[in-house]
């Protein structure tokens, strides 16, 4: 079994892979100050819940974009797992070019997302991709139909906008990102609510259509929290997969074997 771990900014997810398939996964707040023995404690009880046993797993691979916690799962793979994970960082072959103009800068969850969405639509249909990760940040990647990540955009996520709205507006409350019944809101919070998401379906819109026509066409693929949602409202993402980070995980890992 191999064990892949994203370590994002909002939460922490770990997926167990049977060769190819996932079979478990599980998904934890980001708390900066935990120690490698809370988390070898957490993963302890997921695996025992599930039945699994730790000398199963006969490797284990990364990303993370939250600095401060890379180290401390590192520490924790070595100590509950007797294993030293695969790190996508610099200099870990991925097997995609990175044309940014400086790559040591792209987050390593937006390489692995692109490889997983390249493997999975780009290099059989011969086109161009866009991948939106609706996370903390929402971000569009743009992977040529070679299969090189060309770069892309990073905006605030739909929960960042809401929360800056509540701190900077002093008569605004604070309200949960969901879809309203309307657009034309009749209450303060159904107007917010409408702002939000339908701002943000139109956000989304309008950077996947100048992309796409930028890069002569491509396919549209989402993953993270709002992705399913956001779907819905249009017909400019292609397809979902709410998985995809850690899809990406398993082919780094198979490249770096």
């Amino acid at each position: 079994m191999l064990l892949a771990i994203d370590v994002g900014n909002t939460n922490i997810v770990l997926g167990v892979f049977q060769g190819d398939r996932l079979v478990h996964s599980w998904r934890l707040a980001t708390l900066r100050e935990r120690t490698a023995d809370e988390l070898g404690i957490l993963v302890d009880h997921l695996f025992m819940h599930e039945g699994l046993e730790h000398g199963a797993v006969r490797g284990i691979v990364m990303a993370s974009v939250v600095p401060p916690l890379t180290g401390t799962m590192v520490e924790m793979a070595r100590r509950y797992f007797d294993r030293t994970p695969v790190v996508v960082e610099p200099g870990v072959h991925t097997g995609m070019p990175v044309l940014y103009e400086n790559p040591a800068e792209v987050g390593a969850d937006r390489i692995v997302n692109s490889i997983a969405a390249y493997e999975r639509y780009g290099r059989a249909a011969e086109r161009p991709l866009i991948v939106v990760d609706f996370g903390t940040a929402t971000t569009f990647d743009a992977i040529s139909r070679a299969g090189e990540y060309l770069g892309g955009a990073i905006c605030p996520g739909i929960q960042i906008s809401a929360d800056a709205l509540f701190q900077r507006a002093a008569r605004l409350p604070r309200v949960d990102v969901r879809k309203p019944e309307r657009l034309v809101g009749r209450t303060t919070v159904k107007s917010m609510q409408a702002g939000l998401f339908y701002g943000y379906v139109g956000l989304v819109e309008g950077i996947v259509e100048r992309m796409s026509r930028e890069l002569g066409g491509a396919l549209c693929i989402a993953t993270g929290g709002l992705a399913e949602t956001i779907a819905g409202e249009t017909p400019l993402i292609t397809s979902v997969e709410p998985d995809l980070t850690l899809y990406g995980l398993r082919l780094v890992w198979e490249r770096n074997q």
